[in-house]
C-alpha cells in the first residue's frame, strides 16, 4: 500500500518495518495471553496481516510463523497486482526476527515492471507489558537492502525505525503505530526521509468470524520522487480456520493520493517449532 495502490503495496514492502500487515483480529486466544507463559499457546498464529501496521507481540521462542497475499488494483492508467510474503523466526522471549519480501506485476503507460521485491530484515523487541497509556509497547527495527527487480524496487538502502502500542479490549484490539524511515541515495528514485503513521482496530465477532479496519497515512515528502501526503482505508473480515491458520480478504479505499481502490486476500499460518531449537 503506498504511492498508487500499488505504491501502497510497494511501500509496505519497501518500507519494512513499516509495512507489515494485521493484527487485532486474529488468535485473540493468543494475543490476550501472549504475555502470560502460563497459558500462552505458543502454535498459535499472530497475524501482521491484512493492515499496514503490526501489533505489538511476537512469535513464540523456535516457532516460525508465515504470513502471505495477494492484492490487485486497476487505476485509471494501469495494472497493479502483489504477492508480499512475510516470515517470522521467534529468536528469544519477546524478541522476533522478520523477513520481508514479495513480488510485483505493474503496468503503467504501457510500460510493464514485473519481479522480486527489495528485501528486508526486521527485529521486533517488546519493551512493555499493560503500561500506563502505551500499553503493550514494541519497538521494531528494519534493514531493508536494494535488492529488488529493476522498477519494482526504490534502489536505496533504508533504515526505519518503527514504534507499535497494541491495547485490548476483551476479544477486540487496537494497534497504533508511527514510524521513520532513512534512505540512502540522491532523491532522484525515493524520498531520503519518510514517515508512517496507522491506527488499526479489530475484533472477533462470532465463533471463528472477524473483522478488521485500518487507516493509514505516508505524510508527504520532499525531493524529485516526494509526494503529496496519502491517506487509505482498510477493512474486511478474517476467519480462523485453525489456531494456528488465520484468512483475511477485503478492500482497501482511496481517501487521499493513493491511486485507486483495491482488494486484497492472503493468509497467516504458524508452521510449528524448529526442529532442535535450543531450549523449550
Amino acid at each position: 500500500m503506498n504511492r498508487s495502490i500499488l505504491g501502497a503495496t510497494l511501500f509496505a514492502l519497501a518500507f519494512p518495518g513499516l509495512a507489515s500487515r494485521v493484527n487485532a483480529q486474529a488468535a485473540d486466544s493468543a494475543r490476550a495471553t501472549s504475555h502470560d507463559s502460563s497459558t500462552f499457546d505458543p502454535h498459535a498464529a499472530q497475524p501482521e496481516r491484512p493492515t499496514v501496521a503490526t501489533h505489538a507481540y511476537t512469535v513464540a521462542p523456535g516457532y516460525v510463523e508465515m504470513e502471505a497475499g495477494v492484492q490487485d488494483a486497476q487505476p485509471s492508467r494501469g495494472t497493479q497486482f502483489s504477492v508480499p510474503i512475510v516470515v517470522k523466526f521467534g529468536l528469544a522471549p519477546r524478541l522476533q526476527l522478520e523477513v520481508q519480501g514479495g513480488y510485483v506485476y505493474n503496468t503503467v503507460h504501457r510500460s510493464t515492471f514485473s519481479g522480486a521485491t527489495d528485501l528486508g530484515f526486521a527485529l521486533k523487541q517488546r519493551l512493555l507489558d499493560d503500561a500506563p497509556i502505551v500499553s503493550d509497547l514494541s519497538v521494531q527495527g528494519t534493514l531493508k537492502l536494494a535488492t529488488g527487480a529493476t522498477g519494482v524496487g526504490t534502489g536505496t538502502t533504508d533504515l526505519s525505525l518503527l514504534l507499535i502500542s497494541s491495547r485490548k479490549f476483551g476479544v477486540s484490539e487496537v494497534d497504533l503505530n508511527a514510524g521513520y524511515t532513512r534512505r540512502s541515495g540522491n532523491r532522484s528514485t525515493a524520498p531520503v526521509d519518510a514517515t508512517f503513521l496507522t491506527a488499526s482496530f479489530g475484533t472477533r465477532i462470532q465463533g471463528p468470524f472477524g473483522a478488521v479496519a485500518e487507516t493509514f497515512s505516508y505524510p508527504g515528502t520532499a525531493g524529485p520522487a516526494g509526494t503529496s501526503t496519502q491517506i487509505g482505508f482498510l477493512f474486511g473480515p478474517t476467519f480462523e480456520a485453525a489456531p494456528w491458520l488465520v484468512f483475511d480478504a477485503g478492500a482497501i479505499l482511496n481517501v487521499r493520493n493513493m491511486g485507486g481502490n483495491a482488494a486484497y486476500a492472503g493468509v497467516t499460518y504458524n508452521v510449528g517449532r524448529i526442529p532442535g531449537f535450543p531450549g523449550r
